[in-house]
């Protein structure tokens, strides 16, 4: 299959090339030329397949044409060694748990395939192939972890000074290895500057292979369809669905979530209102009531994964509905929450319902409180362990009730070792470079 830039001044390429590449050459993302779609039997029969089974039918339907399905089954078996369960938190919302893999992130599932997507369509080449990856918390630690030892590549991790929590820094700061942390003076948005800025650079690109590991990546964001054809088919085999429509609330930050969700529908999944959560960042939350899109600098917020002031992903989002602000905000409502309604949704939800939120799964399960009508059931995406943000969730519900899972309690003795970055363009060029002799 081909793939196509989002600004479409640029030719097509193949899936290796757009895998490789990172970013198209007009600064576009790519998306593939088609979506193709199951038939209705798939969903009548498909509570019986596994997370697996699932995985490997939608996987097939993106990358069928250009791996071997002998391959491919065993790329998609081997990224998912975790299951994504769906908790019941009332009689009507339920909980996508997207934090049992490695790095107890959502993001273990993009980045892991991934890395054995790049890593089979690399083979044995030469030239060492340089990840950089721009992190507002958890990604940079499934990147990192998912790419941690894999010969031929290394790993530029960049992140905002001060602005992630302890544990998800100690998660790509001790690695060592094939893993670099530059610890960028700004925000979020600065990070993913400099690692777009790097990708149209022609003179840097002409001594060093780049590729991003960020959801702009279509191997990282693509695979996370996967948990939604799982939630559904987990749903339907509770009988949760029966005269029932599904409604699913995505904590939106850089909107790659919750594209692989609209692209997931586009496929023919049944869902009948996807829900984009948000923080005080609500940039698309103002594009929904109003049609016009207005990026701005991210504020910081205790939801960080969130603090995204331009979701890169939104192209995408504007290009599958051909920019028809009437069609996206048909597909998407918008609900945008404060610290103080967060912390509020925390403790009210585990008072109530003794199920711990982290502070984005929260957003989703407000969204769906406030949103949800009789003949509904609704899923929020719990997108990362509550342990990730101990202090501010401890803040909420009493010092002591967070248990550290051993994952993070194995990440928390190893030794920080990090670069210092400025937010400068040309130093962040220099820097690249000199790794390079």
């Amino acid at each position: 299959m081909k793939y196509y830039s989002t600004n479409r001044n640029t030719s097509d390429v193949s899936l290796k090339e757009a895998v490789v590449k990172g970013l198209a050459a007009d600064n576009g993302l790519f998306m593939p030329e088609q979506i193709k779609k199951f038939e209705p039997a798939f969903f009548a029969e498909i509570q019986h397949l596994s997370f697996q089974e699932i995985a490997f039918e939608v996987a097939t339907k993106f990358f069928g044409e250009d791996i071997a399905e002998a391959k491919l089954k065993e790329i998609v078996y081997d990224t998912l060694q975790f299951d994504c369960p769906v908790v019941e938190v009332t009689e009507s919302i339920y909980s996508l748990e997207l934090f049992h893999g490695p790095t107890l992130a959502f993001k273990d599932v993009g980045a892991r395939f991934m890395a054995r997507l790049l890593n089979y369509f690399l083979g044995k080449q030469e030239k060492l192939v340089n990840v950089l990856v721009a992190t507002s918390g958890d990604t940079g630690s499934a990147v990192a972890n998912g790419f941690l030892g894999v010969d031929g590549i290394h790993v530029y991790v960049l992140y905002p000074k001060g602005k992630v929590s302890n544990i998800q820094e100690s998660q790509f700061t001790t690695l060592g290895q094939n893993i670099t942390a530059l610890e960028v003076e700004g925000t979020f948005d600065d990070c993913q500057h400099l690692v777009k800025t790097a990708f149209l650079d022609e003179e840097l690109n002409k001594q060093l292979v780049l590729t991003s590991a960020n959801s702009i990546n279509v191997a990282r964001f693509l695979p996370q369809a996967f948990y939604y054809f799982n939630a559904y088919a987990r749903l339907k085999e509770k009988g949760k669905l029966d005269n029932k429509e599904l409604v699913i609330s995505v904590p939106s930050g850089n909107f790659g979530n919750l594209t692989a969700g609209l692209i997931a529908a586009e496929m023919g999944l049944p869902v009948k209102q996807f829900i984009a959560a948000n923080n005080e960042n609500d940039v698309v939350f103002e594009y929904l009531k109003t049609g016009e899109y207005k990026p701005r600098p991210s504020v910081e917020t205790i939801a960080n994964a969130m603090d995204v002031g331009a979701p890169s992903n939104f192209a995408r989002i504007l290009d599958l509905y051909k920019k028809e602000h009437s069609v996206i905000a048909g597909k998407i409502k918008g609900y945008r929450y404060s610290d103080k309604e967060i912390r509020t949704i925390i403790s009210q939800v585990y008072s109530e319902s003794d199920y711990l939120c982290d502070p984005h799964g929260a957003c989703g399960y407000q969204s769906l409180t406030d949103y949800l009508t009789e003949n509904e059931v609704g899923v929020f995406l719990e997108t990362a362990h509550p342990a990730k943000f101990t202090e501010t969730v401890e803040n909420v519900i009493g010092k002591g009730k967070v248990i550290l899972p051993e994952k993070l309690a194995a990440f928390m003795k190893g030794k920080k070792k990090s670069e210092q970055m400025s937010g400068n363009y040309d130093d962040f060029k220099t820097f690249l470079l000199a790794q390079s002799f």
